[in-house]
């Protein structure tokens, strides 16, 4: 644990993070879409849509890659536009069928890459792209994916209750790509575990042990945990002294990292044990971090000190809840 800074100065580098800013803002959108999201019946605001399908549902998602990576590694980007869109499908306890693309571009050697690396995930992951669009753009690439998928039963980013305990599951073994904030926990002698390591999201999702969770998106698990926390209109409190960087890697980079493979979960007291034997397997680790509380605020812990890091009662963060 890094004891060189205060809770109070730890709070102040986690809300002036660029990734903190990022999610604020979603805020001018949420507010645009929250009475059709009413109308409709599927609240926005989640990994994915669930729209209710049969005995089950079918999951909506996409995502974009930012400019600067697109412009710098045109294959890693296609590679994290699959990643992100699958993450988003297994974190609401569902398993993928099929992405499409939408892929801006002013030259051929650019979408060829962006191209390229997109196939080589989506074959790691076992989903096929059935499709796409491309624009000739005059400067700028960019790249985004849509995903479709299904689920018995949904984790979703609205049922976390006070009580719950908030759980962090992530693969041990990765690289940390420090100038990226980048928790790279893929990698290629992983292959073999990739797919079987997600599928645990969907059969906790059919066993009813988690209601509630998130993937650790570009806010990282601090930023993630206040975006479950508003979602679900409740509170949580993390304890700093339960959260364990890999070795090398400094408490606030962790916080606001995103991970290839890490997901937050709400898990009743109850069921923790059952949560920890489902994810018991090598190569993964589990930790209760924190606990989901009434009062509407996200409280850091350290030893027996205590500091606000988001009152939502006062200052929407994404804006999103049910």
């Amino acid at each position: 644990m890094d004891r060189s800074l205060t809770l109070p100065e730890l709070v102040k580098a986690l809300r002036g993070a660029e990734v903190f800013r990022n999610k604020c803002r979603i805020r001018p959108m949420a507010e645009t879409f929250a009475a059709l999201a009413s109308a409709c019946g599927i609240p926005n605001g989640d990994d994915a849509a669930a729209i209710p399908d049969g005995d089950g549902y079918l999951l909506l998602a996409a995502e974009g890659i930012t400019a600067d990576l697109v412009r710098q590694n045109p294959y890693l980007a296609g590679r994290c536009a699959v990643l992100a869109n699958v993450n988003d499908i297994y974190a609401m306890g569902g398993r993928p069928l099929a992405m499409v693309d939408v892929i801006g571009t002013p030259d051929e050697a650019s979408a060829r890459e962006l191209c390229r690396g997109m196939r080589d995930n989506a074959a790691r992951y076992g989903v096929p792209v059935v499709g796409g669009h491309l624009l000739r753009t005059s400067r700028d690439s960019s790249v985004a994916l849509a995903i479709l998928g299904r689920a018995k039963a949904c984790i979703t980013s609205f049922d976390a209750r006070p009580g719950d305990l908030l759980v962090l599951v992530t693969r041990e073994h990765g690289q940390w790509l420090a100038d990226m904030g980048f928790w790279n926990a893929t990698l290629p002698e992983d292959d073999a575990s990739l797919v079987p390591h997600l599928e645990l999201l969907p059969r906790c999702a059919e066993a009813g042990l988690a209601l509630a969770g998130k993937d650790v998106s570009m806010a990282g698990i601090a930023g993630t945990a206040i975006m479950l926390a508003e979602a679900s209109h409740v509170g949580c409190r993390l304890d700093l002294d339960r959260i364990a960087p890999p070795a090398g890697v400094p408490l606030i980079p962790w916080l606001l990292a995103f991970q290839s493979y890490g997901f937050l979960l709400a898990v009743s007291p109850g069921r923790l044990e059952a949560v920890r034997a489902l994810f018991a397997v090598p190569g993964l680790a589990t930790a209760a971090i924190g606990a989901f509380c009434r009062e509407r605020r996200i409280v850091l812990r350290r030893d027996a000190e205590e500091a606000v890091l988001w009152d939502l009662a006062a200052q929407p963060f994404a804006g999103v809840a049910r």
